[in-house]
């Protein structure tokens, strides 16, 4: 009985030595060979130094080419049509589907920024930017040339919310601001940029050019992103994720949005039945596709946010601004050029009186918003009421305003753009948790980019509306006063006989009455359409008095 208990707890003894010696070790050797279920460490940001204010250059220069050609090609669009041999419709078109293309990009761009990684991604757009920039000269029919240019659009609006992604993540909070600057001169600086690199391309390079003026900054860019910004680790989980409802109903229905008004006034507004269509579906499309948001667990909109209060008023305030910002230069240009016969190369002065003055006044307020004491709302209302009093001063716009007419207020809105536009980027992000970043970023530059599209409505829309009723109530005023009708047409015949040397008939005083007709309610029209823009000044004055908070510069406090 002993010996039997002995053997059998030898038996014990020698089978845990070989467990706990052995096989114990052949487990843990090949436990350690199986892939470890732990989540990836989070990507280290590298300090801030030169390498990453080259990043940020770069991705700054790739925004910059996207906005630039986009207001270069409208700009130019007739030296595009007779180079290209298209009329004037296929050339709306091609702003249209360009524009629209560009609102869908900012829309899910960083959703895609952070699935890719911002690096990569931004790499890639760029590229694509300035391939089919290059293909557009060559596109051998015009239909080519619309995918090239929806496409072209696209991947240009991919980049834009790229850069205040950039800034937040790798400026430290003492230089934040002055990130934000960089993000401001996309809106500011570049627009009045093209109408300069406008005229250059179209007057003495070639209609090519003007899609290929882009290709060497983008190099450039590439460049400077590859080796500036550090890569992240791809996240391809979040295609399980993703927002595929979203992704069907909002961008259709953005695009077709987008296309109807900025086609509106060329095809009568709701008389064309494409117009129609184009509202009513892609209206009824995207109030789905809020809807949708609304519940959706991980949304490319997230609308919940628009409840706080600094957020909503940063989304309303940054439509009304982009409507300013080019409706302030965007009118003298069509003054300038219909009533004067400006082309691109005479009108560059008042381009730069804007541009040139952000290079250095933008930094300069981003320093005041970086003081404690300096309440943002307040620089906000100096900047709009600057803006406003310009506005007012164009109101007073005649056929006799000539180029220097408006060098004054285009002064004025060059130091009022500067003062409304960051206050707006320190208010969205202040308060902003970083869960919510690429939330607020697709909403925040969506709507940038719609902006961009109202103003041409605006400018076009509105202006002919009005310039048919000032052409009815002047053609009825001479209609009613004859001794003023015949006694300018005597005018008309006198300096026509003296600088022909010979008579000729009245019917020749009568075209010239209707083309003084037209060009008078021309003027009379944007006058109007200045009006419009301080009525939408005022009404952004107001909202900042009743409805942000006071935020606080985004350095911690000591």
């Amino acid at each position: 009985m002993l010996d039997s208990s002995i053997s059998t707890l030898a038996r014990k003894l020698v089978s845990a030595f070989f467990i706990n010696n052995g096989l114990g070790r052949i487990k843990t050797k090949l436990e350690s060979k199986k892939p470890s279920a732990v989540s990836s460490p989070p990507v280290i940001i590298p300090p801030f130094g030169p390498r990453i204010v080259m990043g940020m250059v770069g991705v700054l220069i790739a925004v910059m080419m996207s906005g630039i050609n986009d207001h270069v090609t409208d700009i130019a669009m007739m030296d595009i049509q007779g180079g290209l041999q298209i009329g004037h419709d296929e050339g709306s078109w091609l702003k249209a589907l360009f524009q629209a293309g560009q609102v869908v990009g900012m829309a899910f761009a960083p959703w895609c920024a952070v699935t890719f990684t911002l690096r990569r991604f931004c790499l890639v757009m760029t590229s694509l930017l300035a391939i089919l920039g290059f293909c557009c000269p060559f596109a051998p029919n015009i239909e080519t040339l619309y995918f090239l240019r929806a496409f072209q659009g696209l991947a240009g609006g991919f980049l834009p919310p790229l850069l205040i992604t950039v800034a937040l993540r790798y400026c430290p909070p003492g230089i934040r601001l002055f990130g934000f600057a960089g993000y401001a001169l996309s809106s500011t600086f570049g627009p009045n940029m093209a109408t300069p690199l406008a005229a250059w391309w179209s007057d003495y390079a070639g209609t090519a050019w003007i899609f290929w003026h882009i290709i060497p900054f983008c190099l450039i860019s590439l460049v400077a992103v590859f080796l500036g910004l550090p890569q992240d680790k791809l996240r391809l989980d979040r295609w399980k994720t993703f927002d595929w409802p979203g992704l069907i109903l909002g961008a259709p229905s953005i695009a077709a949005l987008v296309i109807a008004v900025h086609q509106a006034d060329r095809l009568n507004w709701l008389e064309s039945p494409l117009i129609t269509l184009l509202a009513l579906a892609g209206g009824i499309t995207f109030c789905l596709f809020l809807v949708h948001e609304w519940f959706y667990k991980d949304p490319i909109f997230k609308l919940q946010i628009l409840l706080r209060r600094n957020f909503l008023f940063s989304t309303l305030t940054i439509a009304g601004l982009l409507i300013l910002y080019l409706g302030a230069i965007v009118v003298p240009l069509v003054f300038l050029g219909e009533v004067k016969g400006y082309r691109p190369a005479e009108v560059v002065g008042l381009a730069l009186i804007i541009a040139m003055p952000q290079l250095i006044f933008l930094p300069m307020v981003s320093a005041i918003l970086n003081i404690k004491r300096v309440d943002a709302r307040w620089v906000f209302a100096c900047g709009i009421s600057i803006l406003s009093y310009s506005f007012y001063l164009s109101t007073d716009l005649t056929s006799d305003w000539v180029q220097t007419d408006f060098y004054f207020v285009l002064m004025l809105q060059a130091l009022g753009q500067p003062l409304t536009i960051l206050p707006i980027l320190m208010i969205v992000v202040a308060d902003m948790p970083a869960a919510d970043g690429p939330y607020i970023s697709a909403m925040f530059n969506a709507t940038k980019g719609f902006s961009a599209v109202l103003i041409t409505t605006l400018v076009e829309g509105f202006g002919h509306i009005r310039m048919d009723y000032h052409s009815s109530v002047l053609t009825s005023q001479l209609g009613r006063n004859s001794a003023a009708l015949y006694e300018r047409m005597g005018v008309f015949d006198a300096s026509l006989n003296s600088l022909i040397g010979k008579s000729i008939t009245s019917h020749f005083s009568l075209e010239l009455v209707a083309e003084q007709i037209k060009l008078q309610s021309l003027t009379l029209a944007m006058a109007d359409v200045y009006q419009v823009l301080l009525v939408i000044a005022l009404a952004l004055l107001i909202l900042v008095a009743i409805l942000p908070t006071r935020v606080y510069p985004p350095w911690p406090v000591q």
